[in-house]
């Protein structure tokens, strides 16, 4: 599912802001990108993340930023030098009356320079502190705000599947409801079919009798009925179930054994309004497929 959570803290002297995205992937696929002198704990932070998000393809990125307290200003002296002598040159060459200024030379580039170690700098002091716990609990901070994000998601994601689901089941109990009926009405067919090719010659009722049980048998969805039902039972409890326990897989089999069952249904209904009721149940039942891929 898709999500955003961000946190910011310290690790050492060095302020972190870590950002976790997360969009839609049917397995877990992470993508870290850390300053190079944190690199060393990636495994580390994969690891948090796997304990937060085990379906998506989620990027995490950190900056890494100097703490104020650590910055140190400086004269490159040489540079200013430099710049004097230049600008001196520059007055006798086109005869430019008046003294260098030092506001301006110090305004001119890289005259002032900073001191303070590079917080995304392996051998400056600020990388040389803090730990891999201290990045671990800022990047857990991130991942809970990533979670609440998609659990509000997954909330809305739940209600969808659950509208959906109650097409499919209205649809089956449909089924179930005309089956019998399908199945006299297929009977009387026989026996008129039978009776016009006969013209006249008597048969055997026995043999007759024979002929629609196996119809009827061959007709039969009453066990596709209730293992869609049971089907469906389950889907709900997965999806309405407490606990906070991965359920997309689960769903996605879930979805597979109802379309399963669905095809079996149309292959032996011969009828018209069941075949009708199975036709929207597979158009239901792909809607959920495409939303459970990505449900975690």
């Amino acid at each position: 599912m898709t999500g955003f959570g961000a946190a910011t803290g310290l690790v050492g002297r060095a302020r972190v802001h870590v950002e976790i995205r997360t969009v839609n992937h049917r397995f877990f696929n992470p993508s870290v990108k850390l300053p190079s002198a944190y690199s060393r704990w990636e495994g580390e932070v994969r690891e948090t993340l796997r304990h937060h998000v085990t379906r998506g393809h989620v990027t995490l990125t950190a900056r890494a930023e100097r703490a104020t307290n650590d910055a140190q200003s400086g004269i490159d002296e040489t540079r200013f030098a430099e710049y004097v002598s230049l600008l001196n040159s520059l007055k006798t060459r086109y005869g430019i009356a008046g003294d260098v200024d030092l506001a301006t030379v110090l305004r001119l580039p890289d005259v002032v320079v900073s001191t303070a170690p590079d917080a995304d700098d392996a051998d400056g002091a600020t990388a040389r502190e803090g730990s891999a716990a201290d990045l671990v609990t800022i990047v857990d901070a991130a991942a809970r705000a990533l979670t609440n994000m998609r659990e509000a998601e997954g909330a809305r994601l739940a209600a969808y599947l659950a509208d959906r689901l109650r097409i499919v089941e209205d649809a089956v109990a449909r089924a179930a409801e005309r089956a019998p009926h399908r199945i006299v009405h297929q009977r009387d067919r026989l026996r008129e079919a039978v009776r016009v090719l006969a013209d006249g010659v008597s048969l055997d009722p026995q043999r007759l009798a024979q002929e629609v049980a196996l119809l009827a048998d061959r007709l039969d969805i009453s066990e596709e009925i209730d293992r869609s039902r049971s089907h469906i039972a389950d889907f709900r409890g997965a999806l309405t179930g407490a606990g906070g326990e991965p359920v997309g897989k689960r769903l996605g089999f879930l979805v597979q054994e109802m379309l399963r069952e669905a095809n079996t249904i149309g292959s032996k209904a011969g009828d018209a309004e069941i075949l009708h009721d199975v036709v929207l149940i597979k158009e239901e039942l792909e809607r959920i497929r495409e939303q459970v891929d990505n449900l975690e």
